[in-house]
């Protein structure tokens, strides 16, 4: 099998973005990048790929210390209820494994199913680390050439401050 960014390079270099990579061992979760990553420079994520009963797909990217309440997130995205997507929806729409997930997946949604969610803390950040669509690996990006990326895809994200509590509602 080919290496999954290769395409991934090739199209942020099309698109002038200065990237570095660094090569390491899998790693499946935060836990495991925070014990192996030493002292790279910037922010890290989480990433979760989840689905709502209505079939709505969405990429939710945070700051690797941030919570996320999955039993209130759909109220944040206004959508119906979540749940985490399945391994085989994964691969068939965003063309990675479970423990590759990232932003640069979106290259490979190719029917604009998945819709974005990025964490303020990231969208407004200097410098960002995701696996380039394989776990093996770690790619240092600007927050202002993710943003391009992801724009460049037709992809207008949606910016949550998940440190603010979203202000409560009142039904009348």
């Amino acid at each position: 099998m080919s290496d999954p960014s290769t395409l991934l390079f090739e199209y942020l270099a099309k698109l002038g973005i200065e990237t570095t990579t660094h090569e390491h061992e899998p790693l499946f979760t935060v836990e495991d990048s925070q014990k192996l990553r030493g002292d790279l420079p910037g922010l890290h994520s989480k990433n979760l790929f989840v689905k709502d009963k209505k079939g709505k797909l969405w990429l939710v990217v945070a700051e690797e210390e941030t919570e996320i309440r999955m039993n209130h997130l759909h109220k944040r995205l206004g959508c119906a209820r979540l749940s985490f997507g399945k391994p085989e929806l994964l691969i068939e729409t965003l063309g990675i494994k479970p423990g590759s997930v990232t932003p640069f997946a979106l290259l490979n949604d190719t029917d604009r199913k998945v819709n974005l969610v990025l964490d303020a803390k990231l969208a407004n950040g200097d410098v960002l680390n995701f696996h380039p669509l394989r776990n093996d690996r770690t790619t240092t990006i600007t927050s202002a050439d993710l943003l391009t990326f992801i724009r460049s895809l037709d992809y207008e994200p949606m910016i949550i401050d998940f440190d603010v509590e979203p202000a409560e509602t009142v039904d009348k």
